[in-house]
């Protein structure tokens, strides 16, 4: 497998696959730009051509091509590797390990699935017109449906089966896509019967898993209206956003996203023209989908269905991202007789754009559900509801407290206040006291478990890289290098001493992530050599400054340590060390 790799990263130019990503801009030999794994407004995000790698200064996130791509578009390792496979026209399925292949098939299966229920769909049959003439019922036009790739699953026990073993595929193979399932007698069924067919594709369009939709009239108890996939090694719902490979542009052009229930909903809106949008699929909205939506848009829209069902679920999204610090808005569509977007689109064509750009602000929705009736309603005596207004008010203050932005906070809390009219400090002391709303993937854990790694480099260290930095840079700076290597910490020799050319070679695996920083930097070099060479002896005095500094704590340890042993012979040798140590640092 490493072979394959290394194979698909030769073949591919870091730089030329980062641009459509990111705008770069060369810094000295390296190339610079803004990261896209954190805010910044200064670029800290930089790419070496000559070791193929990346990484940012601001948020400490790097790696390879592959890397890279994991991170940016929320893939697994092999769900990555087939993507840049097919990039550099590499077969995994031919130069790949035993695992790559088993990975590649699922796609080749899904694929073949998606083609077998098209047509199916497109076909003669009655049932197969029962189906299109149920979805045009919707209001879903031809050109959406074909857009979209839907399908229809027969109403057969193993016609799929049957076809997909026809074509090559294995039982085993096709039971781990998800495509079938084993019974207690041990045949295999398709899992999919007389269902309308969603695919689920990949940010990349690639068909990963399905969600089934019973036909209609066949709606019971006994059978779940949706039916999606198991979860495979390709397809993991809490990733997974419907239509995301189509809208992820209009996303980031409009930096806001709308989010809305179901495939419908989604397929409506999208024909009634709001392209920034995606639908959940068989799970509520995840920290995970959010991390994915977080690298686009900094706004959330909200738009889920019209009942009280729909309102709590908009709540959990409402908390869950404004911990993730998106602004958050929600449609305020509260249109007798329309109960979700997908049937506003289909009443009101035109309205829901104009929904999205007019939404309200999350907390004002809050305090229409929770504060306005309580604020209208008064006592016989013309009295608040003391009780009531209080609980509500904390059930708003809670909410905001959960929000990621301290400055979103303030300004809620003062929007409270003169709604309210109780003073803004009694309202911060009341929230203060309050526990947040309690979101899984909070801000805290987001920090937890997305802080970069934690290196804690000293000063030394950070003087020693620079250092080295300088002399990858110039090469006539290398024979200057060895000259001061006994003030250099044993990593940092080793790493001069593989010094070649520019590069680091040779060197053992727990040093190449500190290399790379140290090429990196290196790359940054624009100055005259003249003022580089200026900076290398500067440096090199910061360098015996802090190796002395490190002597010199240790030489006081021993002090210490023979006063308290009352060893007079240590004692007067370490006096004599540390008198030593301290003129050398006096004459740098």
């Amino acid at each position: 497998m490493s072979d394959t790799v290394q194979l698909i990263k030769e073949k591919l130019d870091l730089v030329e696959f980062l641009r459509p990503y990111l705008s770069l801009s060369p810094a000295g030999k390296n190339f610079k730009g803004l990261c896209p794994f954190h805010k910044e407004k200064t670029p800290s995000f930089i790419v070496s051509p000559d070791r193929q790698i990346w990484h940012c200064f601001g948020c400490s996130k790097g790696g390879d091509v592959i890397g890279f791509l994991m991170q940016y578009e929320n893939l697994e390792f092999f769900e990555a590797l087939k993507v840049l496979a097919e990039k550099a026209g590499v077969d995994v399925r031919v130069a790949g390990g035993l695992d790559q292949r088993q990975y590649a098939v699922l796609y080749d299966i899904n694929q073949a699935a998606k083609e077998f229920f098209r047509e199916y769909l497109k076909s003669d049959v009655a049932v197969a017109k029962v189906a299109r003439d149920y979805l045009v019922e919707r209001g879903l036009k031809t050109e959406t449906i074909e857009e979209f790739e839907l399908g229809l699953a027969p109403n057969s026990s193993d016609v799929l089966n049957k076809h997909l073993l026809q074509r090559g595929f294995k039982i085993s193979d096709i039971e781990r896509a998800g495509i079938v399932f084993k019974t207690e007698r041990g045949t295999y069924w398709d899992r999919f019967r007389n269902r309308i067919m969603f695919p689920l594709v990949n940010p990349f369009g690639k068909p990963i898993g399905f969600t089934g939709r019973v036909m209609p009239g066949s709606e019971d108890a006994e059978v779940g209206k949706y039916v999606n996939s198991p979860e495979t090694a390709i397809f993991n719902k809490s990733r997974l956003l419907f239509g995301f490979n189509k809208s992820k542009n209009a996303i980031h052009d409009a930096k806001t996203v709308v989010v809305v229930e179901g495939q419908m909903d989604l397929l409506m809106t999208w024909q009634d023209g709001v392209k920034n949008i995606v639908a959940t699929s068989g799970t509520a909205l995840t920290a995970e989908h959010l991390k994915n939506l977080k690298r686009l848009a900094d706004t959330l829209v909200v738009a889920f269905d019209n009942d009280e069902a729909g309102r709590l679920a908009s709540e959990r999204v409402i908390d869950l991202a404004g911990a993730h610090d998106f602004f958050v808005k929600v449609i305020n569509a509260n249109i007798p007789n329309v109960k979700d977007p997908a049937d506003l689109a289909k009443k009101q064509p035109g309205l829901l754009s104009k929904l999205v750009n007019e939404a309200e602000p999350a907390m004002q929705f809050y305090f229409r559900r929770y504060l306005e009736p309580l604020l209208k309603n008064k006592t016989p005596a013309g009295v608040r509801d003391v009780i009531g207004l209080k609980r509500g008010i904390r059930t708003v203050l809670s909410k905001i407290k959960a929000v990621s932005s301290s400055v979103e906070q303030a300004e809620w809390v003062r929007e409270l206040g003169r709604l309210t009219s109780i003073s803004d400090q009694h309202l911060f002391d009341e929230m203060n006291n309050l526990k947040a709303v309690q979101v899984a993937g909070s801000a805290e854990a987001i920090n937890k478990n997305d802080t970069p790694e934690n290196r804690n480099f000293s000063r030394r260290d950070l003087v020693s890289q620079r250092f080295l930095s300088l002399a990858v840079a110039d090469p006539t700076l290398r024979d200057k290098c060895q000259a001061q290597l006994a003030f250099l910490s044993e990593p940092y020799q080793i790493i001069l001493n593989s010094l070649k050319e520019s590069l680091f070679l040779n060197l053992p695996p727990h040093l190449t992530a500190l290399a790379d920083l140290i090429s990196l930097r290196s790359g940054l070099e624009t100055a005259e050599p003249e003022l580089m060479h200026k900076e290398f002896e500067e440096l090199s005095k910061h360098l015996r400054l802090e190796y002395y500094r490190g002597e010199r704590e240790i030489i006081g340890a021993k002090i210490r340590e023979a006063e308290q042993n009352g060893d007079e012979q240590g004692l007067n040798q370490a006096l004599r060390d540390f008198d030593r140590i301290s003129k050398e640092m006096y004459n740098l």
